[in-house]
């Protein structure tokens, strides 16, 4: 009897092996496998630079008039204050696994280098710092007429969110990250709205169906509280207004005028459009101009690409709410503009970030930009030590520069 019984549960238990096999196979080569794997400490780093590999994505093609950039190697500081500390910066992009660093001071690249496999070739995606983009198209569009009025509902041209938590929100309230909708932006809680959202889109859920269902949890305008699904819902919008996709737009509003030098891509779902909350693919250098286009009031060697009323509405506080420092009606210290934000203690800087650890810092004062791609595991606690380390690169350039 007991050799019976064993038999069975030695079959089942192969049952249950060769099942989990079989299962496993099927998870490797199905489309969720790349929301398993995207953020794994074995492929991070690579899928940084090559998120090609990991989503279906859309070109971006530069134009046949780039920016040109000088290049005047200088001294970057050894160490920066924090926290009531001397620190050293090689130990800081040491323990942020930065990816690359490149700084501009008077448009001049001043520092340039590239890590762990990365080269001046290689595209890093941008995470959130598409938000900041995205916002430079909106006022684009806004300029073109395509959009009438910050103060237009959303729905008015997706009227498909007048039954969601969207219904009666303004585009300047989702710039502003305003909305009232709630959205759970843990990415430390595995089953959180957008952890959920990379399984949702590998697997072919359109976008406008992911924040279709989104209830509203308060009034908006009346909290800054960070959501992609702001994002997604501002980017749906844009393509509706101009009648574009967004990768088209971008390429003939920004990307071609703006001279960048190399051809971008922008990462979609399974099915649909870009991922306008994030996954824009970019060089340094690419990026770099971005920043120094904005530190130029929106104009490349004096033809105005964005808005310059725009670069300055996008890039400081509008509202009480979205002032920097402890701020009830904010979750969080550091300000915000229409997809930028502004630090504590602002020195007339802003800055694009993405999880991460991504950055495109603008000191105006000081004309330097610095853009740093990471793949740091513990980027939720670094923003306030990066901003500390990038205003001492900008102070360093600044006094070499007197």
């Amino acid at each position: 009897m007991a050799r019976r019984v064993f038999r069975i549960g030695a079959g089942l238990l192969c049952v249950l092996i060769l099942a989990g096999g079989a299962g496993f196979l099927w998870l490797r080569t199905s489309p969720y496998w790349a929301g398993i794997t995207l953020f794994s400490e074995a492929n991070r780093v690579e899928n940084f630079r090559a998120m090609d590999q990991v989503f279906p994505s859309r070109d971006i093609v530069a134009g046949s008039d780039p920016w040109l950039l000088a290049v005047e190697r200088r001294p970057l500081p050894e160490s920066y204050q924090f926290a009531g500390q001397r620190r050293s910066v090689a130990a800081f992009l040491d323990t942020t696994v930065t990816t690359g660093l490149l700084v501009l001071k008077d448009g001049v690249i001043v520092h340039e280098e590239y890590r762990l496999g990365a080269d001046a070739t290689s595209r890093f995606t941008s995470w959130s710092m598409a938000k900041s983009v995205l916002s430079a198209l909106v006022g684009i569009a806004l300029e073109e007429g395509y959009i009438e009025s910050l103060e237009d509902p959303l729905d008015r041209y997706l009227p498909a969110l007048a039954r969601s938590g969207y219904a009666g929100v303004t585009i300047e309230e989702a710039l502003t990250m305003s909305s009232g909708v709630a959205f759970d932006e843990d990415y430390n809680n595995p089953m959180s709205d957008v952890n959920r959202l990379f399984f949702t889109l590998a697997a072919g859920t359109p976008m406008d169906d992911t924040i279709a269902d989104l209830p509203r949890m308060r009034p908006p305008g009346t909290y800054n509280d960070y959501i992609s699904s702001d994002s997604i819902a501002l980017g749906l919008m844009l393509e509706a207004a101009t009648g574009l996709p967004n990768e088209r737009y971008l390429e003939t509003r920004l990307w071609d005028p703006m001279g960048a030098e190399d051809d971008a891509y922008w990462n979609t779902g399974r099915t649909g459009p870009v991922l306008p909350f994030c996954c824009l693919n970019a060089t340094l250098r690419d990026y770099a101009r971005l920043g120094l286009l904005f530190l130029e009031g929106g104009a490349r060697e004096g033809v105005q690409i964005v808005p310059r009323d725009w670069v300055e509405r996008s890039t400081r506080p509008s509202a009480p709410r979205l002032e920097p420092g402890e701020n009830p009606a904010s979750f969080w210290t550091f300000g915000y503009g229409y997809h930028w934000w502004i630090p504590e203690d602002p020195q007339e800087e802003f800055l694009a970030i993405g999880i991460w650890g991504q950055y495109i810092y603008v000191d105006r004062t000081r004309a330097v930009v610095i853009v740093k791609t990471s793949a740091d595991y513990d980027f939720d606690v670094r923003d306030h030590e990066s901003v500390a380390v990038f205003r001492a690169i900008a102070a360093s350039l600044d006094r070499q520069s007197k």
